[in-house]
């Protein structure tokens, strides 16, 4: 699509929740960083696909400062750091932020980037695709389909 290299804004990864596809929702493994944003985060649903329009500053409010940060300022954890870089579980990638279903497991393979790289989107609106220019580079964002 785009010449250069492909990243993924990496808190939509980082802090989201593989689970197996096969359990029900009540028996679902859920890792405690959701569990506590779902208590105080009413946009979080894993769900609902409605496009949100949410602005910075409810933003802000609703998620924890490590999410927010790499999830609405562009930030990123360190290379080979993240609960999920090299994790080989079975099971779906959620945005941290919003709940959206981005990636299946099955579509993870070995960038040897340090961050979790996938060759396909889980539906054709899960993620959206930003041309990044920035610090001299030509690369493309991966950005949640639902709350960008």
């Amino acid at each position: 699509m785009f010449p250069g290299i492909i990243y993924l804004s990496v808190a939509v990864l980082a802090f989201a929740g593989c689970n197996e596809p096969e359990k029900s929702p009540e028996s679902i493994i859920t890792s405690p960083m959701n569990t506590e944003q779902t208590s105080v985060n009413p946009y979080y649903s894993r769900t609902d696909t409605t496009k949100l329009n949410v602005s910075d500053e409810e933003w802000k409010r609703v998620l924890p400062d490590s999410i927010y940060q790499i999830a609405r300022r562009q930030g990123t954890e360190r290379a080979f750091t993240g609960k999920y870089w090299d994790f080989e579980g079975l099971g779906s990638y959620y945005c941290a932020a919003c709940g959206n279903a981005l990636f299946r497991s099955d579509s993870k393979f070995a960038s040897s980037c340090g961050w979790p790289s996938f060759y396909e989107a889980l539906r054709p609106n899960s993620v959206k695709y930003h041309e990044d220019n920035a610090y001299g580079m030509q690369r493309i964002e991966v950005v949640c389909g639902r709350c960008d």
